[in-house]
């Protein structure tokens, strides 16, 4: 399975590659990631390896993100491999007029046992979950914005 999603984020792009590039920041776009630890390597870099545990209902669903590019912003690509499921995100950023960003993923999908079965009745529930990242992430880079900018009229640093 392969498809796009795409959104465009009301930041330049610094600030969003800013926001992208800090690991500690999934936990605020990531719905249901409930750890995030390096298993090798040097985080965010090509080569590491981390461990994702997502709690999804009432059960949690453990991958491994290895990253196999990173030449941000033109591309930050990694695989993830969970239970019956390969699944390939490269990660692209465009700035666009306004001070804009877009926010492009491209995804690729391959699935084992199980997992076929459920791509092949609810296919469309992996694009989904995509684009539900991407609109997160958005939501949290101009919300994050926002409530810098109320800090600072407010004179607290």
């Amino acid at each position: 399975m392969k498809y796009t999603v795409e959104t465009e984020i009301d930041l330049p792009l610094g600030k969003v590659i800013e926001l992208f590039d800090n690991p500690d920041n999934l936990k605020y776009w990531m719905d249901g990631l409930v750890n995030f630890e390096s298993i090798s390597g040097i985080p965010g870099q090509a080569g590491a390896k981390s461990r994702l545990i997502f709690r999804m209902g009432n059960r949690n669903i453990e991958m491994t993100e290895t990253i196999t590019a990173r030449r941000l912003p033109d591309e930050f690509t990694g695989t993830y491999e969970a239970n019956g499921v390969y699944n390939i995100v490269k990660n692209r950023f465009i700035s666009v007029p306004g001070n804009k960003t877009r926010y492009i993923t491209e995804n690729y999908f391959e699935f084992k046992g199980f997992m076929k079965v459920i791509a092949f009745i609810m296919p469309g529930s992996f694009k989904r979950q995509s684009l539900k990242y991407l609109q997160d992430f958005k939501r949290f880079a101009e919300d994050d914005i926002r409530n810098l900018n109320v800090i600072q009229l407010n004179g607290t640093h």
